[in-house]
């Protein structure tokens, strides 16, 4: 079983994937984000290099077979992988390519509303002590917010297990999640 955390950037994926892992012991987490720097550096300065690694259908095909392959070495997991993903035709090919190998994926989704989301972004710093470092990470987020909320009116709230995360802690969100998915 695959349980794709999927919401803004910033919204809190990967705290929410780190406890949802403590949570089930079986569990693994994977970051297909990783799968995205690995082709980057590969791809080097060559003209088909693309900004965002997402547009790669290379990324996409990767991305769904290493978690097709955790999904078996684990027998069945829970394997977690916490990333956003905003287009619907790139969710609609790592998903279908897991169904047809079999694997069953659960789409989690962390919402918050924008004020909320704008709150986080400015409040977080993901590199202590280097702010520079940390500001590109909040412009980046801050960016990417408009690309989020038309995500999730079009098509988004309809394809995933939503959970409002606006008034909620962490644990919470790990409860609803768990209770999602049905696991204890």
């Amino acid at each position: 079983m695959i349980i794709w955390v999927n919401g803004p950037f910033g919204g809190g994926k990967t705290t929410a994937a780190r406890r949802l892992h403590e949570q089930l012991v079986t569990s693994l987490i994977t970051d297909p984000e990783e799968i995205g720097f690995v082709l980057r550096k590969s791809i080097g300065d060559h003209p088909s290099r693309q900004k965002d690694f997402q547009d790669y259908p290379a990324w996409r095909t990767l991305v769904a077979g290493l978690c097709a392959e955790l999904d078996r070495q684990t027998q069945g997991g829970p394997v977690i992988a916490p990333m956003t993903l905003l287009r619907r035709e790139y969710a609609d090919d790592i998903f279908d390519a897991l169904a047809k190998a079999g694997v069953e994926v659960h789409h989690l989704l962390l919402h918050a509303d924008s004020d909320t989301i704008r709150a986080r972004i400015e409040g977080s710093m993901e590199f202590p002590g280097d702010e520079d470092r940390s500001e590109k990470v909040r412009a980046f987020r801050r960016r990417k917010l408009a690309d989020y909320e038309q995500a999730y009116d079009t098509w988004l709230r309809e394809r995933a297990d939503v959970i409002d995360t606006t008034t909620l802690t962490p644990d919470q969100v790990v409860t609803q999640a768990l209770t999602l998915l049905n696991l204890p």
